[in-house]
C-alpha cells in the first residue's frame, strides 16, 4: 500500500465538521531547516520530514473538501541556497512524483499542478511533472498547486508580459487575474514556524486573503494544526474592503 493510502486511513483524520471552509488555502511550507538544526541533522533530514508533512496535509484538504490548495515548496531565492540543499530539494521532488505516479490512482482524487518558472530545474524533473499533471487531469477533488522556482512578484510579471504579448494596450485587474498561475484568490494562508511575513507568495491572490501563523515548525505540523487554522478561519469576518 502507497503511502497516500496508508495517510489517508491515518485515525488522527477523523472527520471534523467544519461550517465555513476556505476555497483556496495558500501554505507557506517554513521551518524545515531550524527542525533539522535542533535535532543536530542535515537540512535535506528536514526537508524530508517536511515533504511527509506535506504528503499528509495534502491528503486531509482532499477530504475535507478544500477545493485547492497551493503549496510553498520552493522560491526562486531559494536556489541561492548551498548546492548541496538545493540538490536534496530537487531529488525530493524527483521521489515524490515518482512515488505518486505509483500511487496517486488508489489514494485519492487530488489533481496535481505545478506553478512557477520552468528555467533551471532539469529536463528529468521537468519530464515528471508534465506526466504528473497529464495523469491527474481528470481528477476531480482538491487541486494541489505546488510552487517549485516560484516567486509572486514574478508571476504578476510573467502574466503582464503575456498580456502585452497578445497585444494587449490596456490591461485590467481581471486580465491579470485571468493570467495568473492559480485561481481562484486566496482565502486562507497558513505559515507555521513564527514567522509572519508572505515571502514573495501569491502576492496578488492574497490582496484579501486571512491569515495564520503558528509557532509549530513545519515538519512537526499536524492535521490537528490544520484544523486549528480551520476554526479560527470560520471566525474571521470577512468584508473585502467594504
Amino acid at each position: 500500500m502507497g503511502i497516500y493510502m496508508a495517510l489517508f486511513n491515518n485515525k488522527n483524520s477523523e472527520k471534523q465538521e467544519f461550517d465555513v471552509l476556505p476555497k483556496h488555502i495558500g501554505i507557506i511550507m517554513d521551518g524545515n531547516g531550524r527542525w533539522a538544526k535542533k535535532r543536530a541533522l542535515p537540512r535535506s533530514a528536514g526537508h524530508k520530514a517536511g515533504a511527509n508533512v506535506f504528503r499528509t496535509i495534502s491528503k486531509e484538504c482532499e477530504r475535507l473538501g478544500i477545493e485547492y490548495v497551493t503549496f510553498y515548496a520552493f522560491s526562486t531565492e531559494n536556489w541561492k541556497r548551498p548546492k548541496e540543499e538545493v540538490d536534496a530539494l530537487m531529488s525530493l521532488f524527483m521521489d515524490y512524483l515518482l512515488e505518486a505516479k505509483s500511487d496517486m490512482t488508489q489514494a485519492g482524487n487530488s489533481r496535481i499542478k505545478f506553478i512557477g518558472e520552468r528555467e533551471g530545474i532539469s529536463q528529468e524533473l521537468l519530464n515528471l511533472m508534465d506526466e504528473a499533471e497529464e495523469e491527474t487531469a481528470s481528477h476531480t477533488g482538491t487541486t494541489v498547486y505546488l510552487a517549485i522556482n516560484y516567486g509572486g512578484r514574478q508571476e504578476i510579471v510573467s502574466a503582464v508580459n503575456k498580456l502585452i504579448s497578445e497585444g494587449k494596450t490596456e490591461i485590467t485587474e481581471d486580465d491579470i487575474s485571468n493570467g495568473i498561475y492559480t485561481v481562484p484568490d486566496c482565502d486562507l494562508i497558513i505559515r507555521p514556524s513564527g514567522e509572519q511575513r508572505l515571502s514573495n507568495f501569491l502576492l496578488w491572490q492574497a490582496a484579501y486573503s486571512e491569515f495564520w501563523y503558528s509557532d509549530v515548525l513545519w515538519p512537526d505540523f499536524k492535521i490537528s494544526d490544520l484544523h486549528k487554522a480551520l476554526r479560527e478561519f470560520e471566525k474571521r469576518n470577512r468584508r473585502f474592503g467594504g
